[in-house]
């Protein structure tokens, strides 16, 4: 039987996998891969399918669907200690689910992260990150499957390559197939400074002080909803593969490039922009598009199906906007999601 990708991505998008695999446990996610590779297979490996881009023609090769589950913490259910929590975690959960489950145990340092849909394994790939954290903060280290040596191999947080939506994961793309995420969180009641302007308006706070994990994770949730990024069915806006192009981070000499008034924020010697603000400032304002697709009516930097739509529509769109982006600023925009059997 034919499965459609679209049914396993947050953008309904994707056409049929020639060959369709959900491994349930590690030794099934193993095999699949080892098998499809020993006969020169392509493989597509797919968590949660919230950061991929499926041509309508699909994937004409063996789509792994990781599906395991697993959480395992060194540290009891009695109750937040002084002492902290190494958390390891199976590749196919859900990473929002398990930010509810450390929030709810006190496990502190992924409060922040709470709403962004996809599984566990993939967060490191792209070093996730959202209002002033990012996973490269708590992650201890990393078990994959190496396609290469063809052998398990674990990696410290040193050796993941991490940087600003970046990790040696994503440069060396298809490699390394995430086995389980290994966490080192702090425990308590107060989740860690927060780092965000924005959050910190909505917690009543001062940024770099501390609230409660219970409160942080509610007030992201509020704030992701109202740009449409907590995933809902009957909300089109949420149809969307979150963010589709990352922040600009430019030399000190191409922002001195950019328009009046962008935003410029100083980062290791270097200059990261916002994309929104550039999306806007080119003329595409929120909801621009053609009906079938567009950008999100809460939030530019979505690219949204909104029923009926196919991936060249969202491509077209997406090539528009970049391009418009560029003519206008200067600055050519990065696409954060995995585009799969078609060109950006």
């Amino acid at each position: 039987m034919t499965e459609l990708l679209s049914r396993h991505t947050t953008l309904r998008l994707g056409g049929p996998a020639r060959t369709w695999v959900e491994a349930r446990t590690e030794a099934e996610v193993i095999d699949a891969v080892a098998a499809a590779d020993r006969v020169g297979e392509p493989v597509l490996v797919l968590g949660g399918g919230s950061n991929v881009v499926v041509a309508d023609e699909g994937f004409d090769g063996t789509v792994v669907q990781v599906a395991t589950t697993g959480v395992r913490a060194d540290v009891d259910d009695e109750g937040p200690t002084c002492g902290g929590a190494v958390v390891t975690v199976a590749a196919g959960e859900s990473w929002d689910v398990f930010v509810a489950r450390a929030v709810e145990r006190g496990w502190v340092g992924v409060e922040a992260l709470a709403g962004i849909p996809g599984s566990v394994g993939a967060t490191p790939i792209q070093n996730v990150g959202a209002y002033g954290q990012d996973v490269a903060q708590t992650i201890a280290s990393v078990r994959v499957w190496d396609r290469t040596l063809r052998g398990v191999r674990t990696f410290a947080n040193a050796d993941c390559g991490f940087g600003y939506r970046h990790s040696r994961f994503k440069a060396d793309r298809g490699r390394h197939v995430v086995l389980d995420v290994t966490f080192q969180l702090r425990q308590g009641s107060l989740g860690v400074p927060v780092a965000y302007a924005e959050l910190a308006r909505a917690l009543g706070v001062q940024e770099r002080t501390r609230a409660p994990l219970a409160d942080v994770r509610a007030a992201v949730l509020g704030l992701r909803r109202g740009k449409g990024m907590v995933l809902e069915e009957a909300d089109h806006d949420t149809w969307s593969a979150g963010s589709f192009f990352t922040n600009p981070v430019l030399t000190p000499e191409a922002a001195a490039g950019l328009p009046e008034g962008a935003p410029r924020w100083e980062q290791d010697g270097a200059v990261k922009t916002s994309a929104a603000w550039l999306i806007q400032h080119a003329g595409f304002e929120k909801g621009y598009g053609n009906g079938r697709v567009s950008l999100s009516t809460k939030h530019p930097l979505a690219l949204t199906n909104r029923g009926g739509a196919s991936t060249a529509d969202l491509l077209a769109l997406a090539r528009e906007v970049r391009d418009g982006v560029a003519r206008a600023t200067g600055v050519l925009l990065v696409a954060e999601p995995v585009v799969v059997g078609a060109v950006l």
